[in-house]
Order: structure tokens, then sequence, then C-alpha cells
């Protein structure tokens, strides 16, 4: 079946939404953070423990998924849930990110991309049409189309090309999409310009895709204004029964941020990412465990937290997991950090029900950053 979004409250002092998001695997509620399974799996984490940290839908990596073991093998072993063993839903991106990050502008024409295989220096192409082609063999429940990420430097009349080029791929996308259980969503594109941003949107909300995401905005060299006002610029011209999805956003500000301009869903490889390298999201800001001041700490990563880590392991356990470079401790803090993330989406929806979001971003910017707003 297709992806139904149904909106449920709107928040009186914001754009903030509390929703519910029906999908083939359940229906979920909205704003929801999606952890990211880049080659089928969440580094480090079980299906039974991204279950326990409430996690809804996950992201894969098309790309990725492409090169290795390839589509075909997951196809044969019955589609992504089945080959990974996860009964939830799944949302594969389109490859896109990777035209940003490891294609060069000469190799993007308007056939498609060509690419560099990271792993073996074989050249590749990459179209909109086999971008659908694979996301339909790997049998997610939303795909997303195959775009363009320029960088948020990129000047206006290239970030014009762009955006022109990416809606015809969306097209080609749309054409060729075939897999009557999957969603298919379209992407707004346009860097920092508010005309490129309507123009996008309004052209994209046209080829009527199942819901919309807004991407380019996790870019290296985006300031988070311009990631904000690019959030404004898109969502006026989402339709309100459609899932809005902002990519690759993890930091908890901005979650707190773009919920407040009407954004859905988000996803990140933040979380997984910071626990590989020591770090902990808490109540009272991030935390470092490889530092000294741990050693002998027998508390929890974070007093407040309900995660199977903080129930069971103490700060110093965890440090010297990390010291000694055992996975161990990667695993336990990538569980807290997903459940962090999570558990503060669960907290914004009933901000939102409250009509209390910006009180609630007030407490969180206070305790986490030690700010005041």
């Amino acid at each position: 079946m297709k992806v139904k979004y149904n909106l449920i409250h709107e928040e009186k002092n914001t754009q903030a939404r509390l929703g519910k998001i029906e999908t083939n695997y359940g229906t979920y509620d909205t704003p929801m953070f999606m952890p990211v399974g880049t080659q089928a799996t969440v580094k480090t984490l079980s299906p039974e423990e991204l279950k326990d940290v409430n996690s809804g839908i996950i992201l894969s990596n098309t790309y990725h998924l492409w090169l290795r073991p390839g589509e075909n093998v997951v196809d044969h072993a019955g589609g992504l849930h089945k080959f990974m063993n996860w009964d939830g839903p799944i949302l594969t991106d389109s490859g896109g990110y990777q035209v940003f990050s490891l294609a060069k502008p000469k190799d993007i024409t308007e056939e498609g991309v060509y690419f560099k295989n990271h792993l073996n220096g074989d050249r590749l192409f990459l179209t909109p049409e086999k971008s659908i082609e694979i996301q339909n063999k790997l049998d997610s429940d939303i795909a997303m189309s195959f775009d363009e990420c320029p960088p948020a430097s990129a000047d206006h009349q290239y970030m014009k090309e762009s955006v022109e080029r990416t809606l015809r791929w969306a097209a080609r996308g749309k054409a060729v999409h075939n897999n009557e259980r999957q969603s298919l969503f379209g992407i707004i594109q346009g860097g920092p310009y508010e005309d490129l941003r309507k123009f996008s949107a309004i052209e994209t909300v046209k080829l009527d895709f199942d819901g919309y995401s807004i991407g380019g905005v996790a870019n290296d060299d985006e300031s988070k204004d311009d990631m904000y006002k690019a959030i404004e610029y898109s969502v006026p011209y989402i339709p309100k029964d459609k899932t809005r999805y902002l990519m690759g956003v993890g930091e908890p500000i901005d979650i707190i941020e773009g919920v407040i301009r009407g954004i859905d869903i988000f996803d990140c490889v933040l979380p997984t990412r910071l626990a590989r390298h020591g770090h902990a999201f808490t109540h009272s800001g991030k935390i470092n465990l490889k530092n000294a001041k741990y050693k002998e700490d027998f508390s929890p990563i974070d007093d407040e937290c309900d995660c199977y880590a903080c129930k069971h392991y103490t700060k110093a356990y965890i440090k010297h997991l990390i010291n000694s470079e055992e996975t161990f401790g990667a695993r336990l803090l990538s569980i807290h950090n997903i459940r962090f993330l999570i558990k503060m989406t669960e907290d914004i929806r009933e901000a939102i029900k409250n009509d209390e979001l910006l009180e609630y971003r007030k407490k969180f910017v206070k305790e986490y950053y030690h700010e005041d707003i």
C-alpha cells in the first residue's frame, strides 16, 4: 500500500504538526526520528535492539546496496525486510547524495551521473531509471527520487540548472516506478535561494508524489540559518496531507527547529557515528566518554534515559570499552544515542499536543546547550 499521512493536530504557536504515517508495517506517530542502516544494518545494532528503543521507519542506502550485495541478491532473498530481518517500514535513499559526495561536476550529465566505485575503482553510471529499478527490487516501503544535491555554495545559475535537471529526473523516475507496495517521494532542492526553493517545491508537487522531502540541507558548507530558511521557503507549498521529510538532519536543535517549521520525519547517521567515537547525547549536553573524568564515574550515561545501556551500565565501564576499542562500547552508546533522539521526538509530540512546543524548546536549549533563548 502507499504511505498515507494523517494530520492529527497543528500546534497553535508554530507550524508544528502531530500526525500519523500509515505504512505496510503499521502506523507510526510523527514527528519521528529514523535511524540509518546504510548497508541493510544500523551499525552494531540488531533489529531487536532497534525495536527496544522504539524505532519506526529505518533507512538503507541504494548506492551501497547496489554495489554489494547487489539489488538482485536482495530481490532473490525476498526483499530488504526479509534480507535484514526487519519487520518495520524501510525508506531507501536514491543515491543522490553520492552525486554530492563522490561525483565531480563534469560527471553529472542530463542522462545520469558517472561514479568511481569507492570499493574497487570501477566506473559506474547511475540514472534516475536505474535508481528506481534498484529501489523497486530492494522493495523498501518508501523510495526516493534520484536528485542532484549541489553544495550550498553553488551560485544561483548553477542551482537553477540543477533544480530543473532534478525535476526532469524526478519525472523520469516516476514514469518507470512499478512497485505497487512502494511509495515514491519527491525531493525539493534549491539551496539557500527562496525563488528556487519555491519553484522546486511547486513543480515537484505538480508531479504528485506520495510524500515530499527537503534536500540539500545537510551539506558541510551550509549554515543553520540557511537550513532553517530552506525549510521555511519549501514547506508552504507541500500539501498538508503528505509527509514532509527533512533529509540527513540529526542534531537535536535542528530536529526541534525543523518540527517548529512543519517537518514530520528526520534521519541522520549522527547518533551511531558519535557513538563509535565515544560521544553521547545527554539531557545536559553532549559528552565525550574518553575524557579522564569518567574513569570512576559509576553513574549511567544519562539519569533521565530509559534505554538498555543506561539501565545496566555505567560511564566508567563504557569509557573502558571505548578506550579498549571493544565493539560493545560503540553498541551501548549507539543504543543510547538513538533512543535519546527517539525519546526527544516522543517528548516533542507531547509538547505539540499541549501547544507547548516553544516552551519545550526553551527548556531543552537551556539544559542541553546551556543557553537562553
